[in-house]
């Protein structure tokens, strides 16, 4: 075991990936080496999620197994979201962890490293100072060959992405984010450019932009229409990037003018994740989220009208995605079918369904969690069984079509790879014959559709074409 490698498992979602890679290449830029079996690492690092009780039980198990097998002189750190809410604790529940860090303090990684090494188990509270810092580390813009491989590494599929800010703001009941991160900050948008310079140096073909809430990017730093903004920064001083997608903007903040830039950019995919939570009013309120459900009718019409622009010359229509929490406190039947009746109205490409997971510390505590298990979970079936049937129903409105896909694996003669519908690790796939190498973005007919993926083969004609 060398002593300048380490270990590190990412749980939770996309926004701690972002962290995880950092951490990553921060310690390649200090001389260590990253290894796949943990038993052969100095150093093992779990980037923690708390967000929800099923998440949190995944990072303790995560961090117990690390720990049961730790041999002397190995040092475990236990990072991120559940760490940051309940470090104490955790150190308590898992007596093998040696050190902790922050989800605001991720930059500090190789510096508790280095205090670790000198004295085993300092205080369990050093790495979880809340003054939120963003930056690029000392010398970012000279990227080393080591820490090249350690980029192209973290992106799967010529894939990456790329945080615009932290935290939250937002009030909504059940989520205990802000708790855990505290209010959005802003990234400055130079330090967004100068990342995504360095990404596409690294070989990214795609750039998915995330936050707790994109739309909500440069309140903080006195930005109007900041998504915006920045969306026209990105494609102006990264024009060949061949991809940005945005997730999770909030409902009611989507402007006119992200509507026109994300239609009048060709680079800007014409996808949009917007997790409104619920259809009715009552159970909107009780959230505390939007409960302008007109608005969400106008604002879905127009963007469907707008985007993309024929001026782009792109003949892909707009794919929204969404995410739905079911038996929320006090949610009655009534409540419940006003969903179901707005997603057979509305016809997303994609929804996401969540079971109301009760979290200690948010304002909807006092609520507590009086909707039995099983009828939370018959509804979420309910609601995913309707949804199946939409998708399937929209996907083969694309058989016949040709579509882009960008190449991320391949079995057996079948490359395997996501068009501008399909946001890595939570859309669908397109399953297309023929040869493409991975990395490459590549025109294919689609042939069939399933539920959730699509199958396809190479569009020799279209490649034939863009060559001469």
């Amino acid at each position: 075991m060398s002593k300048n490698t380490f270990h590190l498992v990412s749980l939770g979602c996309a926004k701690n990936t972002v962290d995880s890679d950092s951490m990553a290449q921060l310690l390649v830029r200090d001389g260590y080496r990253f290894v796949e079996d943990p038993s052969r690492a100095s150093v093992l690092i779990v980037n923690t999620c708390g967000f929800i009780g099923p998440a949190k039980e995944e990072s303790i198990s995560a961090l117990r197994e690390l720990a049961e097998g730790k041999r002397q002189n190995q040092i475990l750190i236990a990072a991120g979201c559940l760490t940051q809410r309940y470090g104490s604790e955790v150190a308590v529940k898992v007596p093998g962890i040696d050190g902790v860090l922050g989800t605001r303090r991720w930059m500090d990684i190789v510096q508790v490293v280095r205090e670790l090494r000198k004295s085993p188990h300092p205080s369990t509270r050093s790495g979880l100072r809340p003054e939120p810092l963003y930056h690029l580390p000392e010398g970012a813009k000279t990227v080393g060959a080591d820490e090249q491989e350690t980029l192209r590494a973290s992106v799967a599929g010529a894939s990456a992405y790329l945080k615009i800010a932290d935290g939250c703001r937002r009030p909504c009941a059940f989520c205990a984010i802000p708790l855990i991160k505290g209010t959005a900050v802003s990234r400055p948008a130079h330090v967004i450019v100068e990342e995504a310079r360095r990404l596409r140096d690294a070989g990214v073909r795609e750039l998915v932009l995330i936050a707790q809430d994109t739309t909500d990017y440069g309140h903080d730093l006195g930005i109007k229409d900041g998504l915006a903004v920045l969306l026209e920064k990105l494609t102006d001083s990264v024009p060949d990037m061949d991809w940005i997608r945005v997730m999770y903007a909030y409902p009611g903040c989507v402007t006119d003018r992200l509507i026109e830039v994300m239609a009048t950019r060709k680079q800007i995919l014409p996808y949009l994740d917007i997790p409104l939570q619920h259809a009715h009013p009552k159970t909107l309120y009780r959230m505390r989220r939007p409960a302008n459900i007109d608005w969400v009718h106008r604002t879905l019409g127009k963007m469907r009208a707008a985007i993309p622009s024929p001026s782009t010359g792109s003949g892909r229509r707009l794919a929204i995605r969404t995410t739905f929490i079911v038996g929320y406190p006090g949610e009655t039947e009534e409540e419940y079918q006003a969903l179901v009746d707005f997603v057979q109205e509305i016809r997303f490409d994609r929804v996401g369904a969540f079971q109301f997971s009760f979290e200690p510390g948010t304002t909807s505590e006092p609520l507590g969690d009086p909707i039995p298990a099983q009828v939370k979970q018959e509804r979420f079936e309910r609601l995913m069984e309707l949804q199946q049937g939409i998708s399937l129903q929209v996907n083969q409105t694309y058989v016949g079509k040709t579509l882009d896909v960008l190449v991320e694996g391949r079995d057996k003669g079948i490359a395997i790879g996501r068009s501008y519908r399909d946001a890595p690790e939570i859309d669908g796939l397109v399953l297309v014959e023929g040869q493409a190498r991975i990395g490459e973005i590549v025109p294919v007919k689609i042939t069939g559709a399933m539920a959730y993926d699509l199958t396809g083969v190479l569009d020799k004609q279209t490649i034939q074409s863009q060559v001469s």
